[in-house]
């Protein structure tokens, strides 16, 4: 019992709560517990249930309007997810499977509201954080979900990819990084990242023209590509600012994958038979690594920026790491 109170202290919805009003919530539900595979409810079902993840990993999925599933979201532990049902009393908007042997806490509709009835206390608590987290998650995925479900999976692709390079943009890294930081924070692991920039990108576009920037980008992310796992995260950041999201890779493995990066787009001909003063490309790339550079898992990309900004200042084509703790 005292492991089950200790986990609900940590669930956000719970947090303002003292551990007599907890002790309510596990009185009044139960764990249930589903393989990797197994359906939790489908889209139109009637939802009596609000679920708390303990452990493993829920995914959230639509259908599109040809009639094939897409995931949306994916809820790890500590996160909830079934309320809208419960509060509206409506079908299920959405379907959830399990990804991986998954132990949930279960709080029946009519426990819920029967709970409402004899503890309005901890029911204002609860319903607070929980409406302030519906509303967030609401925002951030509203407009992604209705272009998906308007347009199907070509909508999506537009709104997380880049359309010059076909990699993804700066609106799903941030979605990546927040992923990735619970993730490495709740098993222990690496997170390393690396921002880079196109070395006097500007003045190549104002010398050769947009339709050789836009061949040079191209050509910069075909040679990332080269050096980095089927499992890195590479987005377009902005027009020449890139970045890479790497798990399980410390440091000084990054500072060398980096490396090769910035010594292949430096030996690129593609700008010495053009008219021009500028006849090769360069990079300027910034390394942090967590938890080797911060504790502060949320400080990764600020202190990649930061040594980036070294790069450009030490007089660019170079790799910078953030400095170890």
């Amino acid at each position: 019992m005292d492991d089950i109170i200790q986990f609900l202290q940590t669930v956000e919805i719970f947090s303002t709560l003292s551990v007599e009003e907890i002790d309510q919530i596990v009185k009044n539900s139960r764990f249930v517990e589903y393989n990797k595979g197994d359906l939790l409810f489908r889209e139109g079902d009637k939802g009596n249930e609000l679920y708390i993840v303990e452990q493993g990993t829920v995914a959230i999925s639509i259908s599109l309007p040809g009639g094939d599933e897409k995931e949306i979201a994916t809820i790890h532990s500590g996160d909830f997810l079934g309320e809208m049902s419960i509060f509206e009393d409506a079908p299920r908007s959405a379907s959830c499977y399990v990804k991986s042997r998954t132990r949930l806490l279960m709080l029946n509709q009519n426990e819920f509201f029967r709970m409402i009835d004899e503890h309005p206390e901890i029911a204002v608590k609860i319903m607070y954080r929980m409406l302030n987290i519906t509303t967030k998650r609401l925002r951030n995925t509203s407009e992604f979900v209705a272009d998906t479900v308007r347009w199907g999976e070509n909508a999506r692709r537009r709104a997380i990819t880049d359309e010059l390079t076909g990699i993804y943009n700066r609106r799903y890294l941030d979605e990546v990084f927040r992923e990735q930081c619970i993730i490495a924070q709740e098993k222990g692991g690496t997170l390393t990242i690396i921002m880079i920039d196109l070395d006097n990108f500007r003045n190549i576009n104002d010398q050769y023209g947009n339709d050789v920037g836009d061949m040079l980008i191209r050509e910069a992310v075909r040679i990332f590509k080269k050096h980095l796992r089927h499992n890195d995260f590479l987005s377009r950041y902005g027009g020449d600012e890139f970045t890479i999201l790497m798990t399980g890779v410390h440091l000084n493995e990054a500072m060398e994958i980096a490396e090769g990066i910035c010594n292949d787009i430096a030996n690129l001909d593609l700008l010495k038979k053009r008219e021009g003063t500028i006849d090769i490309m360069t990079t300027s790339q910034g390394v942090a690594a967590y938890p080797e550079c911060t504790d502060n898992i949320e400080e990764l990309r600020i202190l990649a920026d930061r040594a980036l900004y070294i790069a450009k200042e030490k007089g660019r084509n170079r790799v910078v790491a953030a400095p170890l703790q």
